[in-house]
């Protein structure tokens, strides 16, 4: 009689950048879901291409001293996170391997200093999500939260860890009560946004709710304590329904004695824990003097430009959204800031050397652009007349490391520091910092 097939067995050399384990077996690379550097394991490949291989752990045969047990019961079928498995101070250790790999691989350069992570709570700590909801017929129910792994089903969620534990305890009622509306089937979106006075639901409402649907909206609201907004078409059309004396999003960044009211579909970092953080260094590696003239690109609604203002510089915020440069005027009004501050609509994807020249001269910049890079940005910055430091955020390694090489390599700036931000606990996502110094 013979044995029943074994699945293959692999052990684990490293992880890649979304913190699946990678080996090697018969000369093709595997990445293995749920597996960790210095595991032996039995897995199953659910893709299989010429070259490598995409597979599931299914039994760990010899455990890593990184491995730490999941705190979510969904981890593993949610797609929200995907390192759960892995201890906290071990993901940082990884992300911070991802930032120098490629800086080195794709950049060619190299930090002088490399500088401490920026830690943070690693649950509860996400203010700012975007749900899908689904009325599926053959269960019966509405499914609110985030997708599945590697599927476009929404999981069956009733709690979620890295939400703030007053919204992961509405998920159920939530669902519950989208299953009472008439719009049931056409309500695929809700839209969280967490501030310190007011918790708002975003719904995207393909079709109009009726009086039934109001008041089982204005009930669920007084019940706990949110304020719905409605949202018929696309972002810009979000409206407040109710209820309509609620205050004003908003958060703060004490340091700098600053507050930053929004609106729940503007952008803002998910995480204003770690975003105070975050500022403060960037601050104190930009080093703003009073009377100096500074550039703050992709400024959004003033996160960075409010502070540097505070520090009596001159500012010129630019970002590419008309709505969001209204909100950085609107708040550098509040704060007082209007005299020290400017904003102005561009996209900066098209930038040229011609109207980077235009813009005049910055004694200091700060570029904070979105997964994208910055790539013209930094090919229009003057070899000879460029600002002295340039301060990097990055939500992106890889086009942070294709920028540098730019910055190092054509323009001549020292790269003096880069360091990694946990943005984004348990999950795959790297954020940093580099700080540019012209020699």
């Amino acid at each position: 009689m013979t044995e029943p097939r074994r699945n293959p067995l692999a052990t684990i050399e490293s992880l890649d950048y979304d913190g699946h384990g990678v080996a090697h077996v018969d000369g093709k690379t595997i990445f293995i879901d749920g597996a960790l550097p210095f595991e032996r394991v039995e897995y199953s490949s659910y893709r299989k291409k010429p070259t490598f291989e995409n597979a599931q752990a299914v039994a760990i045969l010899k455990e890593s001293f990184l491995r730490a047990t999941p705190k979510c019961v969904h981890f593993g079928v949610c797609g929200g996170c995907s390192m759960q498995h892995i201890e906290a101070s071990g993901q940082v250790a990884a992300k911070q391997r991802v930032m120098e790999e490629n800086l080195a691989r794709i950049g060619d350069v190299k930090p002088e200093t490399l500088m401490p992570p920026i830690y943070g709570p690693t649950w509860a700590y996400r203010h700012r999500a975007r749900m899908s909801a689904r009325y599926v017929a053959k269960k019966g129910t509405v499914l609110v939260g985030f997708h599945e792994k590697r599927s476009s089903f929404i999981a069956d969620m009733k709690s979620c860890e890295i939400l703030p534990k007053k919204i992961s305890d509405m998920l159920v009622p939530l669902r519950e009560l989208v299953m009472e509306l008439s719009i049931r089937e056409r309500m695929p979106q809700i839209e969280l946004a967490v501030g310190e006075h007011v918790d708002v639901m975003v719904l995207r409402v393909m079709d109009p709710i009726n009086e039934a649907d109001e008041a089982l909206l204005r009930r669920f609201a007084d019940q706990y304590q949110v304020q719905f907004w409605l949202q018929p078409k696309g972002p810009d059309t979000a409206y407040p329904f109710y209820p309509l004396d609620a205050p004003q999003l908003s958060y703060s960044l004490p340091e700098f004695d600053i507050v930053m009211p929004y609106k729940p579909t503007e952008f803002t970092q998910v995480n204003p824990h770690i975003n105070r953080v975050l500022v403060g260094r960037a601050l104190r590696l930009l080093d703003p003097q009073p009377g100096e003239r500074i550039a703050d690109l992709f400024c959004g609604l003033g996160n960075f430009t409010l502070p540097i203002a505070r520090r009596g510089a001159t500012v010129l915020g630019i970002e590419g959204s008309q709505q969001l440069v209204e909100r950085a005027l609107e708040n550098a009004e509040k704060n007082g800031l209007q005299d020290r501050t400017a904003f102005q609509v561009a996209n900066l994807f098209e930038m040229t050397e011609k109207i980077m020249a235009g813009l005049g001269h910055f004694d200091r910049m700060l570029i904070d652009p979105p997964r994208d890079g910055a790539m013209e940005v930094c090919k229009s910055i003057s070899a000879e007349n460029g600002p002295k430091r340039i301060v990097y955020v990055s939500c992106n390694p890889a086009t942070l490391a294709r920028d540098a090489n730019v910055l190092v390599n054509v323009k001549g700036y020292i790269m003096k520091s880069a360091g990694v931000v946990n943005m984004f606990p348990h999950t795959g996502h790297v954020e940093s910092m580099a700080w540019f110094e012209k020699p």
